[in-house]
């Protein structure tokens, strides 16, 4: 799986002949950093680099947040009809998000939030994914309800328990999620293709789309080499590479911490 990614970079740094050239050779001759100069100054790399962190915090933020409450209350809380209705979130995984695209995209046209960023970032207040809840839930199992007791002992209600005692002793389950979400919304391209029309407002994935679009589509009139393109690719693609790289030992964990008990 590296070799794509290796081949981008090393094509980043090539002159556009060499690139193309067959025989392909990985390393380039000579190196061409003129290619990431052409590719900041042609693409909005700043402005679209904002809308995706914007994008990516919030949902980070919304998805931590009602995933976390939510499963608590599968995990610790007794309530009639738990089960089934676990079940039942569960069960939503099924169902491709395209079947709930056109509903889903007739309620933002309606609420007038077509072209902002908020179809992609309000849902995630609301659940944040059955996925999420249930990796979250199978974390709280494995914290001993011996916590709980004493934490109400010493007063605590529900809700003080959760905030107070069950999410900080489940930051490797937390970190595993925060980093899931990352990497979903860092190259989410589909919905932000659908619900964002203006370039202004687009995030990197889409936003180099477009561009490649206009550079290279029909009847375009400003032709932008593709190695400068393969540059900005470069640039795009090294944040999540970085951050699974250097979360990596707290990735895992967190998965498999999560997983011990069902």
């Amino acid at each position: 799986m590296a070799v794509p990614f290796i081949w981008l970079v090393s094509s980043s740094l090539k002159t556009e002949t060499d690139a193309f050239a067959i025989p392909p050779s990985f390393i380039p001759n000579p190196v061409q950093w003129s290619n990431y100069v052409m590719g900041l100054t042609e693409f909005p790399f700043v402005r679209s680099t904002i809308n995706t962190m914007i994008i990516v915090v919030w949902v980070m933020v919304g998805t931590v947040l009602s995933a976390s409450l939510v499963a608590y209350g599968f995990a610790r809380v007794r309530f009639p009809g738990r089960t089934a209705l676990f079940i039942l979130v569960l069960s939503t995984m099924m169902i491709p998000s395209h079947v709930t695209l056109i509903p889903q995209y007739l309620l933002f046209r309606e609420l007038k939030w077509l072209d902002s960023f908020k179809p992609l970032i309000v849902p995630s207040f609301f659940g944040g994914g059955a996925f999420y809840i249930f990796l979250l839930r199978q974390f709280f199992l494995t914290i001993p309800l011996d916590y709980d007791d004493a934490a109400r002992i010493d007063g605590c209600g529900t809700f003080s328990v959760f905030w107070r005692i069950i999410l900080p002793l489940s930051k490797p389950a937390l970190g595993t999620m925060a980093i899931f979400t990352f990497m979903s919304q860092w190259n989410s391209f589909f919905e932000p293709l659908i619900y964002l029309n203006r370039f202004e407002t687009q995030p990197l994935a889409v936003a180099l789309t477009t561009w490649v679009q206009t550079a290279h589509g029909a009847g375009s009139m400003h032709y932008v080499p593709w190695v400068a393109i393969m540059a900005v690719s470069t640039l795009i693609a090294l944040p999540p590479v970085m951050v699974f790289f250097f979360a990596q030992r707290h990735f895992i964990q967190g998965v498999v911490v999560s997983g011990m008990k069902g």
